[in-house]
């Protein structure tokens, strides 16, 4: 049975650039008892109550919890997912520090591989 996700949605705050070094990152919030995650993944503190989870061998930053603000629930990357596109988009959040040029990167050139 597929994990019931609570939300969906891309963030652009500062805390998660920095964690990973991408311009916005995609999150799926899941009540914690709903996920089984083999491996242990490495926990870094991010504040007080923020931990960041990801592989210790490769690096890729997968979970994030907080207790204060999601008790019991457990956010994943869901860009990290073998089928990112299994769930639906259905926000973005911390706009306020959205980086400037994303707003219209939908506009820029695109190109289905490396161009020519």
């Amino acid at each position: 049975m597929p994990v019931e996700v609570v939300h969906h949605t891309l963030c652009h705050c500062t805390d998660c650039r920095r964690a990973t070094g991408a311009p916005v990152v995609s999150w799926g919030l899941a009540r914690m008892e709903s996920m089984k995650i083999e491996g242990e993944p490495t926990v870094y503190a991010s504040s007080e109550h923020a931990r960041r989870h990801f592989c210790g061998t490769c690096g890729t930053s997968l979970f994030y919890t907080n207790e204060m603000v999601f008790p019991g629930q457990i956010d994943v990357q869901t860009a990290t997912l073998d089928d990112p596109d299994a769930i639906p988009m259905q926000a973005q959040i911390q706009t306020a520090e959205r980086i400037g040029w994303m707003e219209r990167a939908h506009e820029l050139p695109s190109f289905e591989r490396f161009p020519g």
